[in-house]
């Protein structure tokens, strides 16, 4: 998620950071400011039009996670063609553009680079009132944390490079696991954008590769709070505990953790949970006391796996608990 970069004095300029995998944020009007953000990875599926529908998710993420809607996009890819058909990335750009065209933005181009290995993701550019901006440095001691995706998606994809795509069909080990994180990954985060905005939310991020403890950390860092979260609260995927327990965790989770070390108070336990690196995941809303009932219960409503898992204050500036 983005961070906000005073240093930078360009009046247009609202929001940047010195994080090439971020948002930026333009004024073009005293009413209207663009947002700009581009994310790509590896295959994470085995089927061509869901990678591209979860990049494509991922890559918009962003923009939900300010505020803001996408108005366009395009196509980043790298393809391997001496090894793979170049129909299989047509069937990846259409996953792209199927999600696009539900999310109410378009693919209008792009580029594609001959690569060693398979990279697809989106440029995407939209589109936020400068009044209702969401970024990680605004929260305010008191407000509470909703989560509006479960967790677990670095443990289950793991799984699958592990398994094999026999284990992901009906009758496999992780079938059910597998079919829930594709769910997960594949929805947009644009009704909860909404909801968030229409609550009043000013602070928010959305929760990728750094997992809950390092977005949360960041967001806690910017806002010059300490954020407390409770264990018991945290929304899980089907399976994933199981898959934990078996050793199904990402490499990235040690990279997390090592990016926390020093600010992050919990039992080992929930380390490789609450650090899980996960790809399309959900918004992290720090909501107003008086509003959160009314805005889980609005996320559910719409079918998201919404919890409030903790709450922000004042204390040691950037540190996250894990309570019971």
């Amino acid at each position: 998620m983005l961070r906000r970069v005073p240093q930078l004095t360009h009046p247009d300029l609202l929001v940047g950071s010195e994080h090439g995998d971020d948002a930026a944020v333009w004024r073009i009007a005293p009413d209207r400011a663009l947002v700009a953000t581009v994310d790509y990875f590896t295959p994470i599926v085995d089927d061509a039009r869901t990678w591209g529908a979860i990049a494509g998710a991922n890559a918009a993420s962003d923009v939900y996670a300010m505020g803001g809607r996408p108005l366009f996009a395009l196509n980043i890819a790298g393809w391997p063609r001496d090894l793979l058909p170049l129909e299989l990335l047509g069937d990846v750009m259409e996953g792209g553009a199927s999600v696009a065209a539900r999310g109410g933005w378009v693919v209008v181009g792009g580029h594609t680079i001959d690569a060693p290995e398979p990279l697809y993701g989106q440029c995407v550019v939209g589109e936020v009132h400068p009044d209702q901006i969401m970024s990680n440095d605004r929260a305010e001691p008191g407000q509470v944390l909703v989560l509006t995706k479960p967790l677990g998606v670095g443990v289950i994809t793991t799984a699958v490079k592990r398994l094999g795509a026999e284990a992901t069909k009906a009758g496999g080990s992780i079938h059910e696991a597998y079919s829930a994180v594709v769910a997960s990954m594949v929805r947009l985060n644009d009704t909860a954008s909404r909801i968030a905005v229409a609550a009043g939310v000013r602070a928010a991020t959305d929760v990728t590769g750094f997992g809950l403890a390092g977005h949360l950390h960041k967001l806690a860092r910017e806002s010059g709070l300490e954020a407390t979260v409770r264990r018991s609260e945290l929304p899980v995927l089907p399976g994933v505990l199981r898959l934990l327990s078996e050793g199904f965790v990402p490499g990235g989770t040690g990279r997390n953790l090592e990016f926390v070390a020093d600010a992050i108070d919990c039992g080992a336990s929930d380390e490789a949970l609450i650090a899980d690196p996960q790809t399309s995941g959900g918004l992290l809303l720090c909501v107003e006391p008086e509003r959160v009932e009314g805005v889980v219960n609005e996320l559910r409503a719409t079918g998201h796996d919404a919890a409030i898992i903790g709450g922000l204050d004042r204390g040691r500036v950037g540190h996250v608990n894990v309570r019971d």
